[in-house]
């Protein structure tokens, strides 16, 4: 039986701070039980789920590294054992690094793949057993680093590139259960992780201004929503026309 996805429970990778913070706040606002991930912000995890539960929502915060697979799958039977089966899956994790590929290490290159590419499929490998039919899944990726780029931003690009793909691909696979998954690819927003490249950015942009956290979150309630049952497979831009 497919069932409504829209105050089922979240598990979203990566929700302490940033783009995964503002995620975290509008699933809980929309009504759901929201588990998430961290990998070191262990107290503004807590605060978050704090904030969560003193507005009337239900919140749990878990510890886990997303180059780590095991932690992964932890993490995800440990959320449906406290809130149930899942309604909606979103994976934000990921990690940046830059340089040069002849300066570029081998040692970022794995840490690379392993959070925003192996991280991104075992999450939803280990996810899928624990999904409701007609669930939600979202990836997180870049719309900067797949149309515009710059030099050191090849192994970026590559990861994010790997998930557009594979989101693409999964959407057949998924078909059969009703369960959607598409890829959000924001632009420049303003997070702990684009901090310095800002004042660069903002006089190019044709909007005059960067994004909020909370824009990429409305996309993402959108897409988890019962409201969005036929958009599967699909990588969504959301930029401010920095690519138009």
């Amino acid at each position: 039986m497919t069932i409504s996805p829209s105050t089922t429970p979240a598990l979203v990778f990566g929700g302490s701070r940033g783009m995964g913070a503002a995620i975290v706040r509008r699933l809980a606002a929309d009504g759901r039980p929201v588990t998430f991930t961290y990998a070191q912000a262990h107290e503004r995890a807590a605060a978050l789920v704090l904030e969560i539960e003193q507005a009337g929502g239900a919140a749990l915060a878990i510890a886990a590294d997303s180059a780590d697979s095991d932690a992964i799958k932890t993490a995800v039977e440990t959320a449906a054992a406290r809130f149930g089966t899942l309604g909606a899956l979103v994976v934000n994790a990921g990690v940046l690094k830059n340089g040069t590929i002849d300066q570029f290490s081998l040692e970022d290159f794995d840490e690379m793949v392993a959070v925003n590419v192996r991280g991104v499929f075992a999450a939803i490998h280990y996810a899928a057993p624990h999904l409701l039919d007609g669930a939600r899944i979202v990836t997180i990726g870049s719309n900067t680093a797949d149309h515009v780029g710059g030099p050191g931003s090849s192994v970026y690009a590559m990861t994010k590139a790997a998930v557009a793909q594979l989101v693409r691909a999964a959407s057949r696979d998924f078909a059969p259960r009703a369960i959607t998954i598409n890829n959000v690819q924001p632009g420049p927003i303003e997070t702990d992780m684009t901090a310095d490249l800002m004042d660069f950015i903002r006089p190019r942009l044709p909007l005059g201004r960067i994004g909020r956290p909370d824009e990429i979150a409305g996309l993402v309630s959108w897409l988890t929503g019962p409201d969005a049952g036929y958009m599967t497979g699909a990588s969504l831009t959301i930029d401010g026309g920095w690519t138009a």
